[in-house]
């Protein structure tokens, strides 16, 4: 049950630190690598440009722009703990991570390359899991495992625990929130240890960064995005596995659920998520049924923005301006500000570029933006 491997750019020495020194500039997230790199053509040309789109962006001060020497210092420090950074298509980069719109331009990636590859079902849910949902959680995870399915989840404890015990002989992949030389919780390094022989852990943060609590919504998209599918065994009102289920479902992403009482607030989340259309689960050939005909589902990295969505004309002080206007703290689509602008969707996205490198600008799901 091997999933295709997408073909993508293969960089260069020299091309993997001007990746890493672009997205670990300030104000460069993967969208914003993936308009600039279209737009520059390069890495190494984005970089020479940031700082007058962030001029132009209404930005106070100059931002911060990563150096060559802080980028060679941070592949040497995952070096020594066998991390390498990937992109979209490379070896070790787990294929239907790098067709989400957001994907990483770079992902850490260490453990078993072959087992990144394989077809992956995610498990989420309650930290603080009942011994019911534990054990449920270890018996489906082990079942889909022996089925040829990696697992992936947080590394949290509860059910993410259980998740990966289960599945070490058969493949598991930790998605980590940290860096991974800063793993959380930190008791768990010794599972992580115990996960790398035949599976594998993935972050898209830097060497050195303690994970934060804005940090794990983040991640949560990672989780579903390496996923054919995710299942939430526990999880209550406004749980961070209801974030991963809703980023699934943005991704179009298959989303399960296992039911649980509902004198148990653990299941309320669960049970809701039934409620809206999620595959009751309980047993593994569930999951199975749904997920078998996507197999046969090329997986292919997103194309490339058309030439001319982005051209040499820059948007001059009055459209700047209207654009700028339209613009508010209430998300709007881009297509949207597009025809109320009256401007050319290159110029649009331009002024747009501009006002994220500045820090002004916020990107939300559905391609709708607001004003920082």
């Amino acid at each position: 049950m091997a999933q295709p491997q997408p073909i993508g750019l293969r960089l260069t020495d020299a091309q993997r630190i001007d990746w890493l020194r672009l997205i670990r500039s300030a104000n460069v997230g993967p969208r914003t690598f993936r308009s600039l790199i279209n737009r520059y053509g390069g890495a190494r040309e984005a970089l020479e440009r940031l700082p007058d789109l962030a001029r132009r962006g209404g930005a106070s001060a100059p931002a911060y722009i990563c150096s060559q020497a802080e980028a060679e210092q941070e592949m040497t420090a995952g070096l020594r703990i066998d991390v390498h950074l990937r992109s979209p298509g490379e070896p070790g980069y787990p294929p239907r991570l790098g067709a989400i719109d957001d994907a990483p331009p770079l992902l850490g990636v260490r453990g078993d390359i072959d087992a990144m590859a394989r077809p992956m079902i995610a498990i989420v849910g309650s930290r603080n899991a009942s011994g019911a949902g534990i054990k449920f959680t270890g018996a489906l995870a082990r079942d889909l495992g022996d089925a040829g399915f990696v697992i992936a989840s947080g590394l949290a404890r509860g059910i993410d625990q259980a998740a990966h015990q289960a599945t070490l002989a058969t493949g598991t992949l930790a998605v980590l929130a940290g860096g991974h030389d800063k793993i959380y919780p930190s008791e768990h390094e010794g599972l992580l240890a115990a996960i790398l022989p035949s599976g594998g852990a993935i972050s898209e943060m830097p060497m050195g960064h303690a994970p934060r609590a804005r940090d794990f919504p983040r991640r949560n998209r990672l989780i579903s995005g390496v996923a054919l599918g995710v299942i939430v065994v526990e999880a209550a009102h406004r749980s961070g596995s209801l974030i991963t289920a809703r980023i699934a479902n943005e991704q179009g992403r298959e989303v399960f659920a296992v039911p649980g009482s509902p004198l148990d607030p653990r299941c309320a989340g669960t049970n809701d998520l039934i409620k809206q259309g999620a595959t009751l689960t309980t047993r593994a050939s569930d999951v199975i049924d749904v997920i078998t005909p996507i197999l046969d589902k090329p997986v292919e990295l997103p194309s490339e923005e058309p030439e001319d969505e982005f051209t040499a004309d820059e948007p001059d002080d009055s459209a700047r301006a209207r654009i700028v206007s339209l613009l508010g703290p209430s998300p709007i689509g881009i297509d949207d500000l597009v025809r109320m602008a009256g401007a050319p969707p290159a110029i649009v996205r331009t002024v747009l570029l501009e006002l994220e490198l500045a820090g002004r600008l916020e990107r939300h799901g559905g391609g709708l933006v607001s004003l920082v």
